[in-house]
């Protein structure tokens, strides 16, 4: 599996040498990405382990594995992954709009929603 990962590094697509260019070197939110990185039985074209999100990219040839990329993402997902793809089209045409659907996904929002168990709204203490 690594050696096959090593190649997929050594040979990217346009789509894939264009999108590392944007989000290496912690340029996205200051996360770190991987590329061509086994998870599983698999191997994601880009990853940020410390925000459990997969970014991948897709060719032609994904028209026509749709139910293998379905049974792929579900896996991901029930392993905690969150996935977001792109068609390379998209990343060529439009790189920053695909940064931002990334940036959107890996930022933690502003105010995080209340944990189970902890009060949305301070008590308030009656003064007698």
């Amino acid at each position: 599996m690594d050696r096959k990962a090593r190649t997929l590094r050594k040979r990217p697509t346009d789509a894939e040498r264009a999108l590392w260019r944007q989000v290496r070197y912690r340029q996205i939110d200051g996360c770190k990405f991987r590329r061509q990185h086994p998870i599983g039985p698999y191997i994601v074209d880009f990853v940020c382990l410390e925000r459990n999100v997969i970014v991948e990219v897709d060719g032609g040839q994904h028209t026509v594995h749709v139910e293998q990329d379905a049974e792929r993402t579900a896996w991901l997902e029930s392993v905690g992954y969150l996935v977001i793809r792109f068609w390379d089209h998209e990343v060529l045409t439009e790189v920053e709009s695909v940064k931002a659907a990334i940036r959107r996904r890996v930022t933690p929002p502003l105010n995080p929603t209340p944990q189970r168990g902890r009060r949305s709204q301070p008590s308030r203490i009656s003064v007698p």
